[in-house]
């Protein structure tokens, strides 16, 4: 039986995916996020209007979408609830936030040059898609709670690397689904598809209902 909810944010399963971006320092920018989705070479982003992912994104239009292993979520929990912009963003303080100058360093992550993008690859991803920004729409613009908060950011991905433990045998340009091990967030917690709930999540210490505008 089926009964009317009203939850506060609708993560039902999405993989995590580290967005490495340039500062306007030229110093360099990481931040996890799972509202994504693929289609053919294109992925769709959903960002925080005020993140300084998207300020970088939109400013340098380029990033590289790192897709972290189940076996990285301790790497990927560390980067939870910190923030490349200084100050904090309002909304972030209400959820913990703090400000984070070198997330490689606090993550224990090695930045390495990509081919395509002036972004870094994150070398202990398996999977890094270097990409190019194409288009931004607002996302919710007639909703006036959620107006100028959210956009949808396309990228063309534009060169593929793929660790050699997760490529298919006899066909280089396939991954091998039953070698890829992507770590999925629901719900703000942490999922693999090899087992069941990976660790305690530092995000879900956020009250969902913080995620109401």
């Amino acid at each position: 039986m089926h009964c009317v909810s009203n939850p506060a944010i609708l993560y039902f399963g999405a993989p995590v995916v580290l967005i490495s971006t340039v500062n306007e320092d030229g110093s360099f920018n990481l931040a996890p996020m799972s509202s994504v989705w693929w289609l053919g070479e294109r992925a769709m982003l959903g960002l925080a209007a005020a993140s300084k992912t998207t300020q970088n994104m939109l400013r340098s239009g380029e990033c590289v979408l790192n897709l972290p292993s189940e076996q990285m979520v301790s790497a990927v929990d560390r980067l939870a609830r910190t923030t490349g912009s200084d100050p904090v963003p309002e909304g972030k303080i209400r959820r913990g936030y703090r400000f984070a100058k070198d997330k490689f360093q606090l993550a224990g992550l090695t930045p390495v040059a990509a081919n395509e993008v002036a972004a870094p690859r994150v070398l202990e991803c398996p999977v890094h898609l270097e990409a190019k920004v194409e288009s931004t729409t607002p996302l919710a613009a007639d909703d006036a709670k959620w107006r100028g908060r959210a956009l949808g950011i396309q990228v063309r991905v534009v060169r593929v690397h793929l660790d050699e433990t997760i490529r298919m045998a006899g066909n280089p340009d396939r991954v091998d689904p039953d070698l890829w091990r992507p770590l999925i967030m629901s719900f703000q917690e942490f999922y693999g598809l090899s087992r069941g709930r990976l660790q305690p999540s530092e995000l879900a210490k956020i009250p969902e209902a913080l995620y109401r505008v």
